[in-house]
């Protein structure tokens, strides 16, 4: 019996490309393989902001008590009633993956909001593009995009000396656009 199998099977992210698009909203119900919660001063305030600014919808909500957020499948939060962490530093770290196009909107859209820091974004030296938020809650979410295969950057120098080549042919010809 073969148990290895091509994870993007069961993946929403999107193979990297300039022009990738994220999938659509899942709202079905799945045993979550793991989720953040949060503890949050004010609830409506954390809504608006998970939603607005990082792009999360509420899936379902029990009033006052817990609202299930979700941006992608699998990429689910739930917000609930409590004190935030009080330190300067954020205590939680979250990553959650987006597509090329989102980063930009997202750091505008963070800028709308008060108390929140945005640091990015930023290109790594594994071939992706973040940006990290630090929330109201402080907590400390970092959004990655993963860029196209390019064999003759750095990036890709990067990834050969630890053994990873090209994921595939298609990713060879995929070009940056403009928008």
């Amino acid at each position: 019996m073969n148990t290895h199998f091509d994870a993007f099977d069961i993946s929403p992210v999107p193979t990297p490309a300039w022009d990738a698009t994220p999938p659509e909203e899942y709202r079905g119900i799945y045993g979550m393989p793991a989720f953040t919660t949060i503890c949050t001063a004010d609830l409506p305030a954390s809504v608006r902001f998970w939603t607005n600014a990082l792009g999360f919808f509420t899936l379902f909500e029990i009033p006052g008590q817990l609202v299930h957020l979700r941006r992608w499948a699998f990429q689910d939060v739930l917000l609930v009633p409590g004190t935030p962490s009080r330190v300067s530093e954020p205590s939680v770290f979250v990553n959650f993956s987006c597509v090329l196009h989102q980063i930009e909107p997202l750091v505008t859209a963070c800028g709308r909001f008060d108390d929140v820091a945005v640091t990015g974004p930023r290109d790594t030296p594994w071939n992706s593009r973040e940006v990290e938020v630090v929330t109201p809650e402080r907590v400390r979410v970092v959004f990655t995009a993963a860029k196209p295969y390019d064999p003759a950057t750095q990036e890709a120098a990067n990834l050969r000396a630890v053994g990873i080549t090209a994921p595939g042919p298609e990713a060879d010809h995929n070009e940056p656009h403009d928008g």
